[in-house]
């Protein structure tokens, strides 16, 4: 007998599409690539190679001026495998298209750091595994946070600029052994500069281990004599109140709790102008003379608050992989890219 049937909703999958005809990835087709890319395309490569996966809504806010416009190009793209891409499932409504790093994009960006495609370490199927990855979602939700910096970097008038992005894997390869963030960021605002790790909480895991990562923050702030805030992002104000208490217990058992100092944010934030705008003023330290008084402070306000870890003012060298670590990096390990896309050409229209 049957019992409890799933709905028909449920059961609902995407429409069959016309499979789309793409280019083989032989050395004629890497050959013409070299034509037809634009400095764009191989920042947007670049990006796929250090991030994994991106939506087509996060490539709109970081390079394209509108969706119609980035479906366009991205088209191109997965023609010329540059790019592929893949829809989750979702059990109502469509998931958005995501994007990963394709076999000719990977060789193009090899041989532009004048690297062996074959040391790279890029394998197509594990570029496209993400699209089953018990991770995906987490790793889409880190993204987001940084494109929404990345848009607001280039909006007309912007005080603010991002000027660094590191993904997990690059901040594992360099300090693995003592601390592995989800991200490695730095803000600059009206002359202050604030650099910060990124702790993006998806209310999976367990509030003690995320509060146990703390003491690996403080060995790789001594290790390395840079003090860089934690900041820690979760989905609700609920579980931002529940995980400061563990957050507050863990940082009083470190030896040298100033080195690392901790403030967090909630999606969730009642009053927040600009929603999940990570710039805005939604961060609530953990401790310090702004944990004591009402109101949440903008992005940039915490490097006020921690002048020690405001590099536009101590002219401090950003955070480096100790030396330990720096001896464990693959030897084609290809550059990070730059947060911000190129700009434009200025003497001919490219959608």
């Amino acid at each position: 007998m049957i019992t409890n049937p799933t709905p028909q909703r449920a059961l609902r999958g995407h429409m069959p599409q016309r499979p789309t005809p793409r280019a083989a990835t032989t050395g004629a087709h890497h050959a013409q690539l070299a034509g037809r890319l634009t400095p764009r395309d191989r920042w947007l490569a670049r990006m796929l190679h250090e991030h994994k996966v991106f939506t087509t809504q996060q490539f709109v806010e970081m390079a394209f001026p509108t969706t119609r416009a980035a479906n366009h190009r991205l088209l191109d793209l997965f023609k010329w495998r540059v790019v592929d891409r893949f829809q989750p499932f979702v059990t109502s409504g469509t998931a958005p298209m995501h994007y990963v790093l394709d076999i000719a994009g990977a060789v193009a960006l090899a041989y532009e750091d004048g690297l062996d495609p074959k040391k790279l370490g890029y394998r197509h199927e594990d570029a496209v595994g993400i699209a089953h990855s018990l991770r995906l979602a987490h790793t889409v939700g880190v993204n987001g946070f940084f494109s929404t910096l990345v848009a607001l970097s280039q909006r007309p008038g912007a005080r603010g600029r991002l000027t660094a992005w590191w993904s997990e894997l690059r901040c594992g390869r360099h300090f693995g052994d003592m601390a592995r963030p989800d991200a490695y960021g730095r803000w600059r605002e009206d002359g202050h500069e604030i650099e910060f790790f990124l702790e993006f909480d998806f209310g999976t895991e367990d509030l003690g281990t995320l509060a146990s990562k703390l003491s690996g923050y403080e060995k790789l702030a001594t290790t390395t004599g840079i003090t860089t805030p934690v900041l820690v992002w979760l989905p609700t104000n609920r579980r931002e109140t529940t995980a400061r208490r563990a957050l507050t217990d863990a940082l009083s058992q470190l030896d040298r709790p100033t080195r690392v100092p901790v403030a967090t944010s909630a999606a969730d934030v009642a009053g927040v102008a600009g929603e999940n705008n990570p710039a805005v003023a939604r961060w609530l330290p953990i401790s310090g003379p702004a944990a004591r008084r009402p109101g949440r402070l903008r992005l940039v306000e915490l490097a006020l608050l921690w002048p020690h870890t405001d590099t536009a003012q101590t002219n401090q060298p950003s955070t480096q992989p100790s030396t330990s670590t720096t001896s464990r990096q693959a030897p084609a390990e290809l550059a990070a890219p730059a947060p911000l896309p190129p700009r434009p050409p200025t003497t001919r229209f490219r959608r």
